[in-house]
């Protein structure tokens, strides 16, 4: 199978960590890439080095919880250059959601703003010209937290499951309609978020192997993007294991506050 050309990617959460390294691995001659990101100096900056690689790239600020302004961005994305291809990128934990003193519901609320209404936000809107063309690919970032549930970070956990699940069901639906759909499950990547954590992050991954990884998945319309695979088998090890067990296990990891 000859793996297909996107020629048009629009990709959120783009001004820095993983986002950045999409863009930027995706960045080339002849590529339009539509970027968001909450930095406006940061995504110009990420903006610049896409467009040193040739490529015809434009960041916006915007709000991925905004639904009204999410699909404003995304039509104008569309009239500049067809999409075939969306990343829906843009993510925050605990650590990102706010200052200490915001309370576990107002951080939690923020995370499933974000993470699960964010996704929506991106994809929806811009499902009914691939529809329309027959073809295009969709790429929905959860992670490997979404397989299951931990003390540390509750709502990143719920709504990285809500993620993927939601890929699943978007899989099913547009198979019929030629348009491919990947769920990216990334194990600890450095990014912004990462750089939160107080705990040691088995096999930790520069944030462009990362993104490399990302792309021949996308490429070759993997469904399941995981990695690093002994970080994928060792969550399904523990998903199966006595919940007594488990948070005996788990309990040591420090809350991401």
């Amino acid at each position: 199978m000859t793996p297909p050309q996107f020629r048009s990617a629009l990709i959120t959460g783009a001004s820095s960590g993983l986002g950045e390294a999409l863009a930027l691995a995706y960045a080339a001659p002849g590529v339009h890439l539509a970027l968001s990101g909450r930095d406006a100096a940061r995504l110009e900056a990420v903006a610049a080095r896409c467009r040193a690689l040739g490529a015809e790239a434009w960041g916006a600020v915007v709000d991925v919880a905004d639904p009204a302004a999410m699909a404003a961005w995304i039509t104008e994305a569309e009239a500049r250059a067809p999409l075939d291809l969306i990343i829906a990128n843009a993510g925050i934990s605990a650590g990102t959601a706010g200052s200490r003193d915001d309370g576990d519901l107002a951080k939690s609320l923020a995370i499933i703003d974000v993470n699960v209404k964010g996704v929506l936000n991106t994809v929806l809107p811009a499902l009914p010209a691939l529809q329309a063309r027959r073809r295009g690919h969709i790429a929905l970032m959860s992670s490997l937290a979404g397989f299951l549930g931990l003390g540390a970070a509750p709502a990143y956990c719920a709504s990285k499951a809500a993620v993927r699940v939601l890929g699943e069901g978007l899989h099913n639906r547009l198979a019929a309609d030629g348009i491919g759909v990947s769920v990216i499950c990334p194990g600890f990547v450095k990014s912004r978020i990462t750089a939160q954590n107080r705990f040691a992050m088995p096999l930790l991954m520069e944030a462009d192997a990362a993104a490399r990884r990302i792309r021949h998945g996308i490429e070759h319309n993997k469904f399941l993007i995981c990695f690093p695979l002994i970080l994928r088998f060792s969550v399904l090890i523990l998903s199966l294991m006595n919940r007594t067990l488990l948070n005996a296990i788990t309990g040591f990891i420090p809350r991401k506050e």
